[in-house]
């Protein structure tokens, strides 16, 4: 099988590819830097550098690439990369990828969970339409550039991803030493729902929509049981045997971060994967405990 990835320098795309690393397997990265490798391939979606005929007779692509979107406050600016990072990268590669003569079967393209917005107690499945704030904007502009793709025939799935669990980037890691240093806590009213996964299956999802010709379009990637910021916080200092008795205000979550406090950490999106339960997939970690037990 012949992949390309995009991304693959971040968390969850250097996970994949070293997950793809079998010899079975040919990956083939798309990179902005210097090529290191005999399979990788310049790109450079703000300039439109991308040369298709490099894409030929590929089997599957995974588009991953995007700005951080914790990585710094969010400026007008920020807010600006964090979007044509995702837009621009989408159409060049998808406008690419439509104008092959043997194109690719399969486009897993990466959205997340934001798409819903602030939906309280709601349970959103891959129905529900899309809600309000940047991000839910984003996702929605993200999605909608892959037009092209969908148009040529190419069976794509937007991959809505959750809180990804991982003790090398992301969310858990930068809770764990606060929490390890006993001063963890609730973030607000603590009744917000996250929806997660852990980076394992994570990685098993995209092989899953990769392999799997009956799921298309929108997909949750979430573990079946999301669960409040303050059963979050309960579990991990369970998990970490440390008290969790020191909150975090909402003011002063909005203090120290702005905007960014109230959608990624005080908004509350209650997800869960109906397609990927309903194409029997299998989670490696369906439960929170257990997800951390095996990272921690």
């Amino acid at each position: 099988m012949r992949v390309v990835v995009t991304g693959s320098s971040g968390m969850v795309g250097s996970a994949l590819t070293n997950r793809l690393s079998d010899p079975e397997t040919e990956i083939f990265r798309l990179v902005r830097n210097e090529s290191k490798h005999e399979t990788d391939i310049p790109w450079n979606p703000e300039t439109g550098i991308l040369d298709r005929l490099q894409l030929e007779n590929m089997d599957a692509v995974v588009h991953l690439a995007g700005e951080n979107i914790a990585g710094r406050r969010w400026t007008r600016s920020q807010k600006d990369r964090i979007l044509n990072s995702r837009v621009q990268s989408t159409q060049l590669l998808c406008q690419s990828l439509s104008s092959l003569n043997n194109p690719p079967s399969v486009l897993v393209s990466a959205s997340a969970i934001g798409f819903y917005g602030h939906r309280g107690e709601t349970v959103c499945g891959e129905s529900t339409s899309a809600g309000t704030g940047f991000l839910a904007e984003v996702c929605q502009a993200w999605e909608s550039a892959t037009q092209p793709a969908r148009q040529a025939g190419i069976r794509v799935i937007h991959l809505r991803i959750g809180i990804v669990l991982s003790t090398v980037s992301g969310a858990l890691a930068k809770m764990l030493m606060p929490f390890k240093c006993g001063v963890g806590g609730k973030v607000g009213a603590g009744e917000q729902y996250w929806s997660w996964v852990s980076l394992n299956d994570l990685i098993e999802m995209i092989l899953h929509c990769i392999h799997s010709d009956t799921l298309i379009g929108e997909v949750n990637a979430v573990s079946p049981q999301p669960i409040t910021n303050l059963e979050f916080t309960k579990t991990l200092g369970r998990v970490i045997h440390r008290p969790t008795i020191f909150p975090l205000p909402s003011f002063m979550a909005r203090l120290a971060l702005g905007e960014m406090a109230d959608e990624l950490l005080l908004s509350s999106t209650r997800v869960i994967p109906e397609k990927l339960k309903q194409d029997g997939y299998r989670f490696l970690h369906p439960t929170l405990e257990g997800a951390l037990l095996d990272l921690l």
